[in-house]
């Protein structure tokens, strides 16, 4: 089993946008406050989630299952509150951005997960 991911860039492609992005939020004068809470939301639910799913894959099926499901329905709850909370706290471009960045990086994140599902199902052997 190797140490190290080569698809490691591929997996959290995500986390490496949302960070990317940043400077350009900055430089076009965008609603950095929305930005922040959306980037500092997604990253941690993001990290926590892989961390998780992780520590699911050492249990049987259906622990399995409820493990990633749970993970599944505290990110879109976390992820969720914070745009709310940034769209009442700050201006209404705040959560607009906010809930933007969300949308982006969960259609990277499903697109590259779907991409490298089977790929983890079936390891090839050597």
């Amino acid at each position: 089993m190797p140490t190290s991911d080569p698809l490691v860039i591929v997996r959290y492609l995500d986390i490496v946008l949302v960070v990317l992005a940043a400077p350009f939020v900055v430089l076009m004068d965008g609603p950095v406050l929305g930005y922040a809470v959306g980037a500092a939301a997604w990253i941690f639910t993001r990290v926590v989630g892989a961390l998780i799913e992780r520590h699911a894959r050492t249990k049987d099926f259906k622990a399995q299952i409820a493990w990633n499901f749970g993970v599944l329905m505290g990110r879109v709850w976390v992820v969720g509150i914070a745009i709310l909370v940034v769209g009442r706290a700050g201006d209404r471009e705040d959560g607009l951005m906010a809930a933007l960045l969300a949308l982006v990086a969960f259609t990277i994140y499903l697109a590259t997960s779907l991409i490298l599902r089977p790929s983890e199902r079936n390891p090839q052997r050597s």
